[in-house]
């Protein structure tokens, strides 16, 4: 009985997915010269169904996100806000459920960064 019922478990354990979870895809230091970065995200880092942008140090006023999927087509994604130092934005659904990222383009304010800001991107898995 005590085997069966190991037997049961393991395979319980098994079929159970791996927790979800926010991953780190990439980070930027931006400052008031540019205002368009590129985050170049690895295949190795898998599949995501949503993004968010965290920022610290100085706030970031975003104008345009465009997500480019591993085959290549682009996802314009809405992101008209301003994020202040220490906040994020809210998770953003990526087109078509579990996607690999390879690049994530954002366009900014250059006059709304006073001092260097980072931006990080997150990817829900």
């Amino acid at each position: 009985m005590s085997r069966a019922l190991g037997i049961v478990l393991l395979f319980t354990a098994l079929a159970v997915p791996a927790e979800a979870k926010w991953v780190l895809l990439g980070a930027r230091t931006v400052t008031d010269r540019l205002d368009h970065d590129t985050i170049t995200v690895t295949a190795e880092r898998g599949e995501f169904t949503r993004v968010k942008f965290s920022v610290e140090r100085a706030p970031v006023q975003f104008h345009r996100v465009v997500v480019r999927y591993g085959n290549g087509e682009p996802d314009e994604l809405e992101m008209r806000e301003r994020v202040r130092a220490g906040g994020e934005t809210r998770a953003i659904d990526l087109r078509g459920g579990d996607r690999v990222v390879r690049t994530i383009d954002f366009w900014y304010d250059a006059n709304s960064v006073r001092r260097k800001a980072v931006v990080r991107v997150w990817g829900w898995r």
